[in-house]
């Protein structure tokens, strides 16, 4: 290996510092502004997708993935079926 591929190897990528927005999206609603504000505590918003149905893996505004969320240890992974 040269010095010159050894030196680009070592230097890090600047994109790696980059800060992304990503959104798991597991439904959406649209409710009037008077239906939101008589929501009291323990109410329930209901949105437009079955609790079995994939969410949707948004990076900025783009889809990128869609998968199924999952009980795994106390917490809700998501398992990404369609990348």
């Amino acid at each position: 290996m040269t010095d010159s591929q050894n030196t680009t190897q070592d230097k890090p990528n600047p994109f790696e510092a980059i800060p992304i927005e990503v959104t798991v999206s597991v439904g959406r609603a649209r409710p009037l502004i008077r239906d939101l504000l008589s929501m009291g505590e323990n109410a329930v918003l209901t949105l437009d997708k079955r609790i079995e149905d994939p969410v949707d893996l948004y990076v900025g505004d783009q889809l990128v993935a869609r998968g199924l969320l999952e009980k795994w240890r106390g917490t809700k992974p998501v398992n990404w079926q369609y990348v």
